[in-house]
């Protein structure tokens, strides 16, 4: 619980509304043994006497009644009517919404026709004939209120069971033989839960708000019994006269429903699993930099220079380490390949070189990155802004997600060009052609005004490294372009980027898990485990003769096509978890070459021969290669 109310309170308006509401409902239930006065009482010898008057805190009425004492026995009531409104309206709306959801077919067709049926109405229309119907009174609107909004929690609760219902651990529980009942109540209810309660926190503002509205007509609460609507209604007369018999129950009205709503996106943001660790909750357009110190350039800068990187993820109370002391160096014109398992930190490492990782949760603790000497992390926001797209450009994994669905590509191409260049449509649109014609897109004029949809994984793809070259970057990034495409598009990929690298004389850091694609690309190749480099050196090299047990692993699991020389071989364990990274090497306990000294103190990452390694024990063949 503590937690929950830390993220809860981590939205300051959320936390202000939580402590009103938690203010308003302890005092409502202290109403019945605090010294108030009647407040059916009358006194019309007292009528219309002003706020802060001796014995009287906020005046009285036009029957001399105790404005204060009315305002919080209705307050009380009006805050019972819309809780008790808002839990019938999701208990009936979750019931039809789930049953619907998770049968489908004609149990959804039916339900959700009725559903329809009653949003035709206006529902304020809706719930004064349902009054009309029943007969004025508090309970009667109470019913009437809760009705009308039994189709918004219907149709929302309908439409995520429906997702739910097709997943495979629905379908998993059909087959173990689980009934219906069984799977809506332990599978699909707790997903849709959530839900329900951040629905139920929103709506009950608005049953307060309707509730007084049927009361402010009459047809809510008969007198003398007080709602903050009949208030209202009975200070209408008196607006010029006593305007304090008016504006009291009309702030108390405000307040109320402000802080309901207030505490509701609290509570989402609490409750959504997304926003747990605040990478989503107002992100910073750069990630948050605490260092304590900078490290000293090198003697002999490359283009793109990381030294001594670290990047941590804060959630709660625990600190993941993703990237651990990290140093590369890139020359201009070099492709270096960055190759790990997935979590092994590469991507962090290339997002934090432009300050784009998320914060929250994310913050840049140590080291620095120099791009021709200058440290690009010192850069106040404009400039680093300046430098993205321009001199240091990206291409994404998945383009498809990355590329806006909504604009066609031609906007997108245009879009980057116009962020750092003025020129016009007709500038705009032959660059983009000419882009479209450079990755080797056919009818490039054509497919400007394509969506992303429209086109292959390998045509998107395509989209995104014209989308980098739009203005003429000196360094691509490029995290893991071609995992999800097939073999021979892949190859026309990695054929694509190293054309434009020898005809641009472009630098790339190509991330990868596949030293096949680094075989094919990169000059030089670092290889990332938990955070760290645990080798580095030329591809050639390196691929010959693996130093470091990590990467010889990664090389086995590589099949040979029709050698049948060897067989693959799996890594055996699990990566560490990287808020809990052992000391000495972290590779040490899926190692078979694994002593004890391994597994104390700090493992360096030792330079020999133009390579790079942290081990103790690197393999035999590399350590007879530099003898």
């Amino acid at each position: 619980m503590p937690v929950f109310l830390k993220l809860v309170f981590r939205n300051r308006l959320a936390g202000a509304g939580a402590i009103i509401i938690a203010a308003l409902v302890l005092t409502c239930l202290l109403v019945p043994v605090l010294p108030l006065a009647d407040p059916d009482q009358t006194d019309t010898a007292h009528r219309f006497i002003r706020p802060f008057s001796e014995g009287r805190l906020l005046g009285t009425d036009h029957l001399g009644r105790d404005l204060l004492s009315r305002l919080l026995w209705g307050t009380r009531l009006s805050l019972a009517v819309g809780a008790v409104a808002a839990l019938l309206a999701a208990t009936f709306g979750t019931l039809i919404g789930v049953t619907a959801g998770y049968f489908g077919g004609r149990v959804d067709a039916v339900l959700m026709r009725g559903v329809d049926m009653l949003m035709a109405f206006p529902y304020i229309l809706l719930a004064l004939a349902i009054v009309a119907a029943l007969g004025p009174g508090l309970l009667n609107a109470l019913i009437a209120v809760a009705a009308v909004n039994v189709p918004f929690f219907a149709r929302n609760i309908r439409g995520i069971s429906a997702g739910l219902a097709a997943r495979e651990f629905i379908d998993a529980a059909r087959l173990a033989g689980e009934g219906h009942l069984r799977i809506i109540l332990t599978e699909l209810l707790p997903n849709v839960l959530p839900t329900i309660i951040v629905a139920v926190s929103t709506t009950i503002g608005w049953m307060v708000l309707e509730t007084a509205g049927l009361s402010f007509l009459g047809l809510g609460s008969q007198p003398p019994q007080a709602d903050l609507g009949s208030m209202l209604g009975e200070a209408r007369p008196a607006l010029i006269t006593a305007p304090h018999t008016l504006v009291v129950p009309g702030l108390a009205i405000f307040v109320i429903v402000m802080s309901i709503n207030l505490l509701g996106d609290g509570l989402r943001d609490a409750l959504d699993p997304r926003l747990r660790s605040g990478a989503l909750a107002r992100p910073s357009p750069v990630t948050l930099i605490e260092r304590a110190e900078v490290p000293a350039a090198r003697a002999a800068p490359g283009f793109l220079d990381l030294d001594a990187l670290d990047t941590r993820f804060r959630v709660g109370r625990r600190l993941y380490k993703a990237v651990n002391g990290v140093s590369l160096s890139i020359a201009r014109g070099e492709c270096l390949g960055l190759i790990g398992e997935s979590g092994s930190g590469k991507s962090v490492t290339a997002l934090s070189i432009m300050g784009l990782v998320a914060s929250p949760p994310g913050v840049i603790t140590g080291g620095a990155v120099r791009l021709e000497g200058e440290d690009v992390l010192a850069l106040p926001y404009a400039a680093l802004r300046s430098l993205r797209g321009r001199r240091v450009a990206y291409v994404f994994q998945d383009p498809l997600s990355t590329l806006h669905p909504l604009y066609r590509v031609g906007d997108q191409l245009t879009e980057a060009m116009r962020v750092h260049d003025r020129i016009t449509d007709q500038e705009a649109r032959a660059r983009a052609i000419e882009l479209l014609d450079t990755v080797q897109i056919p009818n490039p004029a054509e497919r400007l005004s394509a969506y992303p949809h429209e086109l292959s994984g390998g045509m998107r793809q395509r989209v995104g490294i014209a989308m980098a070259l739009a203005n003429d970057p000196d360094l691509i990034i490029a995290d893991e372009p071609t995992t999800a495409l097939d073999v021979t598009v892949q190859a026309q990929i990695l054929a694509l980027l190293d054309q434009l690298r020898r005809d641009r004389g472009l630098s790339i850091l190509f991330i990868t898990h596949d030293f096949g694609v680094v075989g094919q690309l990169c000059d030089r190749v670092a290889v990332m485990y938990a955070g760290r480099i645990v080798e580095e050196g030329p591809t050639a090299a390196v691929l010959a003769a693996p130093a470091h047990p990590y990467t010889r692993r990664l090389i086995d699991c590589v099949p040979e096509l029709g050698g049948g020389k060897r067989a693959l071989t799996a890594i055996p364990g699990l990566p560490p978890a990287v808020d809990s990274l052992p000391e000495g090497c972290a590779f040490a306990a899926r190692c078979d070459r694994a002593r004890d000294v391994c597994r104390t103190g700090t493992l360096d990452l030792a330079q020999t021969g133009g390579r790079a390694v942290r081990c103790l024990f690197p393999e035999t063949t590399a350590t007879e290669d530099r003898a």
